[in-house]
């Protein structure tokens, strides 16, 4: 694999576990500070920051569908593994899997 796209791997690697510790954090820190502890104002950073990433890991996801002629089953996988709290760190583990291959 050339250093560009090996470059791109390694930045979506970045992103996918940024994208899951801040959903982490907003699940386990600011939403328990927001309902338990009456405070919202966590939620809206932390919410904020999510959602950044989040964007940040469907473009380049898509991005690199595009380049690497992923399947569409993996841009699923993929996508569907945003959603679920733990599941971006095995993304993350995968993508670092396929740079050293």
């Amino acid at each position: 694999m050339d250093k560009a796209k090996n470059k791109q791997l390694q930045q979506f690697a970045y992103i996918s576990l940024a994208e899951g510790v801040s959903f982490i954090l907003l699940l386990g820190i600011a939403m328990p500070l927001k309902y338990l502890a009456d405070m919202p104002l966590m939620v809206k950073y932390v919410g904020w920051a999510h959602g950044v990433l989040f964007m940040a890991y469907v473009f380049q996801l898509l991005y690199l569908t595009a380049i690497l002629k992923w399947k569409f089953q993996r841009l699923i996988t993929y996508f569907i593994a945003a959603f679920l709290p733990l599941a971006p760190f095995f993304v993350e583990r995968q993508v670092k899997r396929m740079m050293t291959a």
